[in-house]
């Protein structure tokens, strides 16, 4: 049924284009940088004439107007560019590719990539926010390596995973609800070093857009958002290398044509060397450790011709963690993707992706007795293929996607004579597949609509023991399923739906309904992403996640577009939540689906955002006030209680000051209520040793969250295609000690009292980079 009402959408549409087309003509083209060949994402294509109407460029820098016949002219505009104007004919379907070129005018660094000014305003899509890559050049972070995922954290809505760290929650969910994807490859751990640096090196990035609410249907597979990271295509005009030396890290990129302006490649390596000075310690306890990182960033793509365009890119990064004579723990990311763009008509654009993305960890003990090891996996194999349709008021997206699974849970192999159990879980495989159509329809000039719909299907698949669980842990039934078989089916619909309003051209309201599900599961204490974290498939026992968003915003422009404002406030209901049995065994259990327990949730809240978008000083200003929890009826007497990425207020102040041309001063400051937390209340001795007596679950708080980092940019003297600049930044500036975990001890000198102990990790920081480019 699926596969003919596809078919019956594509052949409708390729019906109502010839119907459509009588006394119209089509415009259509991509758009460039001139000095790269880059396609560029968003750009606005205006034709004014009879009528007028605007478009933006595709993810590919592909766009398509249809227009009566008519004498026109055409306004290709991009954030940093200077805008290109053409007058044109439109007697016939043409063809107009464009080159645009950089502007140089650094009264123009903005912190937002949007790209028509009021974009903000008339746009349907709610809860969007694109990282201006540039901007991210200026913004002070931890060690001075340049990071998406903590440039998001200052964003309203989005709130930190912990000091340093890169995981986040958005709008109420948990760290697992967010779609990480690289180059539509899913990126399952997307942190270095347990969370202090991010698996994406800035100089291999093209485009980063987050989605936190009013999902697009093309999107699907997790509760909360989206954070959808392209890599740069290449430079098929030269070769250019650009790359820089911190005081932790180093950078290399190689850029240049395979066949000048056909096709072009792009290489990026990044590593840390702080296992260098572990080397050279005096201290034989720390020398020979291993603490390192690296990444490699590889995109390639050729034009076959002016109808099909191949591009094939790969990720690639390993940490490596190692105490001399003790234990190495290795982690990594695989990522490849082929993609082939295909222009079936000027209307109808086509993207056909084949995707491939491993995951897996090592723990290992480096003890000749035990010679215990931990391995762990994720693959997916992930066929898409995806259909864009351009219309007079109508932009169609529709299109499938179909991924197989393969966990391999932890196995442990140990020696005979190790008193460690050695232990192989079965490995789990699913099958995730969906269809969607979603329309972005301009109704008239003040009234935009986006709306759509995703039917996602999940099939677990055999081979395997499948076990059914009671409330109380124990196995009721147990299943052998024969490979291949599908074993448990289901099936959800995900309506999506956001309309704008516009009272002017600087004043707009917008309201969006979405519904999304989550079979992929992470089962983890921690409170941000580990190494270690183990994934689960939805089964018999674990129903998937499914979460049902609502919000309504308020967004207006000021002075020419040079400020913008927004308000906007949601509302989040969250079914079949995954929470732990108190003293639970996750590590190394085969019946772990036994240790879960299943409940619902809420997140509200409010979100504020003021920046200013260009000038000398430019900025933003973001603040939210939330409130997540969660319920659970063997948990807090089945009433609702703080989930533990729960914080009242989170504030973020960015400012970055052009002095010159030469120097650029920037800092950012935050302040956060602390997580929620369990403490104990009492202690009481079993056998001669303290134990600690918990009531209501996540009742406590950590202290509160404070840090301001600065940062200083200056520009080498021009001299001609090389180019550097040193980059100094100072990390926590007030050097507080903000709070990483509290532990519960027995007082040593009273062991009938209980302290609280405090980890810290950071204090202030100072850090110095490096960069070039020629």
């Amino acid at each position: 049924m699926p596969i003919k009402f596809y078919v019956s959408i594509i052949l409708f549409f390729f019906s109502f284009q010839v119907v459509s087309a009588q006394n119209k003509y089509n415009l259509s083209g991509t758009i460039r940088d001139a000095n790269t060949g880059e396609t560029l994402i968003g750009a606005t294509v205006k034709l004014s004439g009879k009528t007028t109407v605007a478009t933006s460029t595709n993810a590919y820098g592909y766009y398509a107007l249809t227009q009566p016949e008519g004498d026109y002219t055409v306004i290709i505009s991009y954030a940093g560019y200077i805008s290109a104007t053409k007058a044109i004919s439109l007697n016939k379907d043409i063809k107009l590719n464009e080159e645009l070129k950089t502007a140089n005018d650094l009264e123009e660094v903005t912190v937002s990539a949007k790209n028509r000014k009021n974009e903000n305003v008339k746009s349907a899509q709610m809860g969007l926010e694109r990282v201006d890559m540039k901007s991210l050049n200026s913004i002070p972070v931890l060690l001075g390596e340049k990071d998406i995922l903590k440039t998001i954290q200052l964003l309203p809505g989005v709130k930190s995973g912990g000091e340093g760290n890169t995981g986040f929650y958005v709008r109420g969910g948990a760290a697992d609800q967010n779609l990480i994807i690289l180059d539509e490859a899913v990126v399952y751990n997307s942190s270095h070093l347990l969370g202090f640096f991010s698996t994406f090196n800035a100089d291999a990035i093209k485009d980063v857009s987050l989605y936190k609410g009013g999902m697009p249907a093309q999107y699907g597979g997790r509760l909360s958002s989206v954070l959808d990271v392209k890599m740069d295509d290449g430079n098929n005009k030269e070769f250019k290398f650009q790359g820089g030396i911190g005081l932790i890290a180093s950078r290399l990129k190689a850029e240049g044509p395979i066949v000048k302006d056909k096709g072009s490649f792009m290489v990026s390596f990044r590593r840390t060397y702080i296992d260098l000075f572990l080397k050279a310690s005096p201290d034989s306890s720390v020398n020979g450790s291993t603490l390192n990182f690296y990444d490699i960033n590889a995109k390639a793509n050729y034009k076959i011709d002016d109808k099909n365009t191949i591009y094939l890119s790969g990720y690639f990064g390993k940490d490596n963690i190692g105490v001399k004579d003790l234990f190495e723990n290795n982690w990594g990311n695989v990522t490849t993707t082929l993609r082939l763009n295909h222009i079936f008509s000027d209307r109808l654009f086509s993207n056909t992706s084949l995707i491939y993305n491993n995951y897996n960890y090592t723990v290992r003990l480096l003890n000749d007795v035990t010679n215990f090891k931990a391995t762990s996996l994720v693959r997916d194999f992930n066929f898409k293929q995806d259909f864009q349709y351009f219309s007079n008021k109508h932009t169609l997206r529709f299109g499938l996607n179909a991924t197989h699974h393969r966990i391999s849970p932890i196995d442990i192999t140990t020696t005979q004579e190790s008193q460690v159990n050695p232990l192989t879980q079965e490995k789990r495989y699913g099958l995730e597949s969906a269809v969607y159509v979603s329309d972005e329809w301009a109704a008239t000039e003040k009234l935009n609509f986006l709306y759509g719909v995703r039917v996602a299907a999940f099939s677990l698949l055999g081979p395997g023991n499948f076990s059914t669980y009671d409330a109380a842990g124990n196995i009721t039934s147990t299943e052998n399923v024969e490979s291949g078989k599908f074993y448990k089916n289901y099936l959800n619909l995900e309506p999506r739906f956001s309309v704008s309003y516009l009272f002017n051209e600087e004043n707009s309201v917008k309201a969006s309904y979405n519904r999304n599900t989550q079979n992929i599961h992470i089962l983890t204490n921690a409170t941000s992403s580990s190494p270690t974290d183990q994934y689960v498939l939805s089964s018999n026992n674990i129903k998937p996640e499914i979460a049902d968003q609502v919000a309504i915003g308020y967004f207006k422009n000021l002075e020419d577009n040079n400020y913008e404002f927004s308000g906007e406030v949601y509302y989040k209901w969250l079914q079949n939540q995954i929470d732990y049995k108190n003293a639970a065994q996750l590590l190394a259990n085969s019946n772990i689906e036994s240790e879960l327990l299943y409940g619902s949730g809420r997140a509200y809240g409010l979100e504020l955002f003021f920046k200013k978008k260009f000038g000398k000083l430019n900025g933003w200003v973001g603040y939210t006030l939330s409130r997540t929890e969660r319920k659970f009826a063997e948990l807090n007497n089945g009433n609702y209680f703080p989930a533990r990425q729960d914080r009242t207020h989170d504030v973020s102040l960015v400012g970055i000051y052009n002095m010159s041309k030469r120097w650029t001063f920037s800092s950012s400051f935050i302040y956060s209520t602390g997580n929620a937390v369990t403490f104990p209340a009492g202690i009481y001795t079993i056998g001669g040793q303290t134990a600690y007596y918990y009531t209501e679950r996540n009742a406590g708080r950590m202290p509160y969250n404070m840090r301001l980092d600065v940062s200083a940019t200056l520009e080498g003297k021009n001299k001609g295609k090389y180019q550097s600049s040193w980059n100094f930044g100072i990390y926590n500036v007030l050097a507080r000690k903000n709070p990483y975990s509290i532990e519960f001890k027995t007082d040593p000198t009273n062991t009938s009292r209980t302290v609280a102990e405090q980890t810290s990790l950071f204090g202030l920081i100072p850090s110095v980079t490096w960069n070039f480019k020629f």
